[in-house]
């Protein structure tokens, strides 16, 4: 892999631009792009036009760049998508019918939680996460039930990168974010009252996968009253116990990822045939012409 001088790679470049998109900014000019990424104008010309070749970023009205839809066929195909997603959303949509306010499903990515999967309704209280949007783990009660199960040097890292304080309620130091994260490992849960805005609450349990580990947190974000939380929390455990029953009885392949007719899955299944078939018979023209 080609890299510059500065010892950063051109792969990490051309992420680094396509980092700077967000569900808040989906269409940024040029010199946004620069501003943002901090790279030279030339070099972020130059990185741009390969990406609109391959698909990964389009152009939009106005001199404008958007992400492209390859990017959407990419994350389509990953387990994420096609596994997790698919097996919580009948919990999701169990959860979010007796809330009826912000249901969220959540993964840990670095030092951000990364929300795949969301429900709301049009008079629900103030919630800062959207689908593919992230936010700092200390942030969210998502974060704070995936944290809890983490290694101890993900901890370190992330308090050593620090993280914005949004209201007076959002965790102020390392000693207060490793109370709650001790708090949230011993309940199985983690409330989070005002931690973004003042007038909500986050509720969170992890979804835990095969080793014992969680693979995900499913949560919720209602208002900040008098409400008792342990009819949720016990609502979410339900839930999220569902969401793990359904992880551990799937199979490596396509078959049980996918939400889809018996008839369907038939069809993929004589897909997947031929192609073996074929892959077959061009290995063996290939064999005869090496011989040859």
């Amino acid at each position: 892999m080609a890299r510059k001088s500065d010892g950063e790679s051109v792969l990490g470049k051309h992420l680094r631009i396509l980092d700077a998109f967000e569900p808040q900014r989906p269409e940024l000019t040029l010199t946004e792009i620069v501003g943002i990424t901090g790279l030279a104008t030339s070099s972020t010309h130059r990185l741009l036009k390969e990406l609109l070749e391959e698909g990964l970023v389009e152009r939009a009205p106005g001199r404008l760049y958007r992400l492209g839809t390859r990017l959407w066929e990419y994350a389509s195909r990953t387990p994420g998508a096609l596994g997790l997603r698919e097996l919580a959303r009948p919990w999701l949509d169990a959860v979010h019918v007796r809330v009826r306010q912000h249901t969220q499903l959540a993964v840990l990515r670095g030092h951000e939680v990364l929300f795949i999967d969301r429900q709301s309704t049009r008079d629900a209280v103030v919630n800062a996460t959207l689908i593919g949007g992230r936010i700092p783990v200390p942030l969210s009660s998502s974060g704070i039930v995936l944290l809890a199960h983490a290694e101890e040097n993900l901890v370190d890292a992330v308090i050593a990168e620090g993280w914005p304080r949004t209201t007076r309620e959002t965790p102020a130091d390392g000693p207060e974010l490793r109370q709650l994260l001790r708090q949230a490992h011993a309940r199985g849960h983690a409330v989070c009252d005002g931690f973004i805005h003042e007038q909500s609450r986050g509720i969170a349990v992890p979804v835990m996968g095969q080793y014992g580990a969680p693979v995900a947190a499913l949560g919720v974000v209602v208002a900040r009253d008098d409400t008792p939380v342990l009819g949720t929390v016990e609502l979410l455990k339900g839930a999220a116990k569902g969401i793990s029953q359904a992880l551990l009885s799937t199979e490596t392949g396509i078959q049980p990822l996918l939400t889809t007719s018996r008839a369907s899955l038939e069809y993929f299944a004589t897909l997947d045939a031929d192609e073996d078939v074929e892959h077959r018979r061009m290995h063996r023209e290939r064999h005869s012409e090496t011989i040859r």
